[in-house]
């Protein structure tokens, strides 16, 4: 990462990317943070590996897995992400970066775009709903739009190869990238709100659909999972349900045993 401190600074000063400059901050330069990332994400991705990062965003994940040994293919419609993207890891051949949004069918979608906190950026017309109804969330505001291209999951592992590892961040927006999706992969995680707890449960549908039957969660930013052990869907689901809605949001995380993960 120390490689990447004048592009970062860079960013940060130009006009045209300087709204990605708290993102920038919170997702770079700390090495504990990466160190905590990298301890986790190791017992799913392994050198060699090849991993997804659909909803890059900024790219830690991205950097994460490339500590770790995997070769990534990085999925973002945002066009400034992208922007931001592209200087990063333009010296990475290890990195495909995809300009596009990932979801049931292919084809385009309109992206609202949160200027102001650009990682809340959805193509959910029902999260966005759902914040505006729920404290802590009102104040947040999609103020532009971006047509983007939509491909879906099996298209990518078409073109790029079966992953070892996806991790699935689209704001509201997971079960319809789950949709996508027909067969059993040995390891992923999708991110969840309390806002929008039926698509988590949806999620939780597809994937037990699809033969994965190991599943656990993690609150928040900690990478911390919540039960000793892989437990069923069923589990996890009630757990979701109890959580009040100050837990905010989570990644659960699912394995397929048959796959050997």
């Amino acid at each position: 990462m120390d490689a990447r401190t004048d592009v970062i600074a860079a960013l940060k000063a130009d006009p045209a990317t300087c709204t990605l400059r708290r993102s920038l901050d919170t997702y770079y330069g700390d090495p504990a943070r990466d160190a905590s990332m990298d301890a986790f994400y190791a017992r799913f991705v392994v050198p060699g590996d090849l991993a997804f990062d659909l909803g890059a965003h900024v790219g830690d994940h991205i950097a994460c897995f490339r500590r770790l040994g995997a070769r990534v293919v990085a999925v973002e419609p945002q066009p400034l992400c992208v922007r931001a993207l592209r200087a990063l890891y333009a010296d990475d051949d290890q990195v495909r970066l995809v300009e596009a949004a990932c979801g049931a069918e292919p084809g385009r979608i309109t992206l609202a775009v949160n200027s102001a906190n650009p990682t809340l950026s959805t193509a959910s017309p029902h999260f966005r709903h759902a914040a505006g109804r729920a404290d802590g969330w009102r104040h947040e505001v999609w103020d532009d739009r971006a047509e983007v291209p939509l491909v879906t999951l099996d298209a990518l592992i078409d073109t790029y190869g079966v992953p070892g590892f996806v991790k699935i961040d689209v704001e509201g927006f997971e079960d319809a990238v789950l949709a996508g999706l027909s067969r059993p992969l040995s390891a992923l995680s999708f991110e969840f709100t309390t806002i929008a707890r039926p698509v988590a449960h949806r999620c939780l549908d597809r994937l037990t659909a699809l033969g994965l039957d190991g599943f656990n969660l993690a609150l928040g930013d900690s990478r911390r999972l919540v039960f000793p052990d892989w437990v069923p869907a069923a589990r996890v689901a009630d757990h979701l349900r109890a959580l009040p809605p100050s837990a905010n949001s989570g990644d659960v995380y699912a394995r397929y045993a048959g796959a050997g993960s």
